[in-house]
């Protein structure tokens, strides 16, 4: 078969039909949540919507909004560290029932890079939740079944990238930066479903959506991206419409063993990047693993 074409919003899967689920009707009661990256954007919406349907919530990142909210509790952390990271890793109970991962950013117009000695947007949109699952995952139990992780990002748009290169050193070009971001969060997928078989661990590509993502990249406040946001709020759905299709993923029970899935922005399966095969994703999570230990050895320093 035919390569598919590159498609922001990826290709439809349709081997894991899930049924629609009216939001007021959705019952999480009972169900522990952990949100990293929830304090802004996507993250945030998801915790909120995912608290009012009876779930309780730990949000983790680093400025809190929602002081006071009902079943919310907080964790303060740095994402771009990986020491950080892995002290989440460590922090999250093994009794939550659903982690979604969606700490990120857009990289800079200039190379921008954290103290540990990693280009900023891949330390927090992809290697953050490299080295968190990686603490977390074997000791992941869940409180009533089995657990899923939702990782954020952009799987099966075709973006392939290129995994020796995780650091953006060769030549900086922001974008090329951000789709390493990509490929390594649809690789990090790929790898749990095999690493981790007590847990389900799914991908999420929300597509375009309303948030402060592309800030770092446009230069937050500047004219350049208010505009942007304005357009993207006139055309793109909200985080709070967001949300609202991919919370009852928590609990679907069509996904209950099917690790590896992605869900593109209606809260419907779609099929991986082709071309990402076994060996790819090996070479993906070796490099995520090399460079992630050369930051956590110069943080210890």
């Amino acid at each position: 078969m035919a390569a598919r074409k590159p498609s922001m919003n990826g290709h439809p899967d349709p081997s894991l039909p899930v049924a629609k689920v009216d939001i007021d009707a959705l019952d999480l009661a009972g169900k522990r949540v952990a949100v990293v990256g929830g304090t802004d954007g996507l993250g945030r919406a998801i915790a909120r919507l995912a608290a009012a349907r009876g779930a309780d919530v730990l949000v983790i990142g680093r400025t809190f909004r929602d002081e006071g909210a009902a079943r919310t509790t907080f964790a303060r952390a740095d994402l771009s560290s990986m020491r950080e990271a892995a002290r989440v890793g460590e922090l999250i109970d093994p009794g939550t029932d659903i982690v979604v991962l969606t700490a990120g950013i857009m990289a800079a117009p200039k190379r921008e890079e954290t103290s540990e000695g990693i280009e900023r947007d891949m330390a927090i949109s992809a290697l953050s939740r490299f080295v968190l699952l990686r603490a977390l995952g074997p000791r992941l139990r869940g409180s009533r079944g089995r657990p899923r992780v939702f990782v954020m990002g952009f799987p099966g748009t075709g973006t392939l990238g290129d995994p020796d290169d995780l650091n953006a050193t060769r030549g900086y070009d922001a974008m090329q930066a951000h789709y390493n971001t990509v490929a390594v969060n649809e690789a990090l997928v790929l790898d749990g479903r095999a690493r981790y078989p007590h847990l389900d661990v799914f991908g999420l590509n929300p597509g375009g959506v309303k948030t402060n993502i592309r800030a770092n990249y446009l230069g937050e406040g500047s004219l350049k991206h208010r505009f942007a946001e304005w357009m993207i709020g006139l055309l793109m759905p909200s985080a709070e419409s967001y949300a609202a299709k991919i919370v009852p993923l928590f609990v679907a029970p069509e996904l209950e063993g099917r690790s590896g899935a992605m869900f593109g922005k209606k809260g419907t399966a779609i099929a991986a990047t082709d071309d990402f095969d076994a060996a790819r994703v090996a070479r993906f999570m070796a490099s995520a693993e090399a460079l992630t230990q050369q930051a956590l050895d110069r943080g210890a320093k």
